[in-house]
């Protein structure tokens, strides 16, 4: 496995009509696909009871050595995700994605950042994928215990 592989993504954004004075409509990521196709324009997947679906293609998720961590993070939760952070101009624009990533500590610093961030379930074909990855390139450090200060003779207690 290459230092830095990498897979094309297409993100599927879906809009669902809201009941609410605020807002007529509300859009989210709702999946990832793998993407062997050029890159492209979006485009409309179909319409369904005013639920509308539509594929941006063209996203190339790569792997890291510096985001292990947050990989391994995913991978050990329930339900492994792949992160995508989308943007919209305004109202009448489509929301468009920007990026996406398997690590929880990249879409973090997304979201510290004020950037809409969802997780959307990884594609089965992709968690083995991420996983030889990890078994490659990363070795989660043992917690260590820290002894409590309390427990500590009181002249060798860090002073604040």
């Amino acid at each position: 496995m290459s230092a830095s592989p990498s897979v094309r993504l297409a993100v599927v954004m879906e809009r669902r009509p809201l009941d609410n004075p605020w807002s007529s409509e509300t859009w989210l990521p709702v999946a990832v696909r793998i993407d062997a196709s050029a890159e492209g324009a979006a485009r409309a997947l179909g319409e369904d009871s005013g639920v509308a679906q539509w594929l941006f293609p063209g996203f190339e998720l790569v792997l890291s050595r510096d985001e292990c961590e947050g990989y391994w993070q995913n991978l050990v939760s329930p339900g492994p995700r792949v992160f995508v952070m989308w943007r919209r101009e305004n109202e009448d624009a489509l929301p468009v994605p920007e990026r996406v990533t398997a690590s929880y500590d990249e879409a973090s610093a997304w979201m510290d950042a004020s950037e809409s961030v969802e997780g959307v379930p990884m594609p089965e074909t992709l968690v083995p994928w991420v996983g030889d990855y990890l078994k490659a390139n990363f070795r989660p450090e043992p917690k260590r215990r820290i002894r409590p200060q309390s427990f500590k003779n009181p002249k060798d207690r860090v002073q604040s």
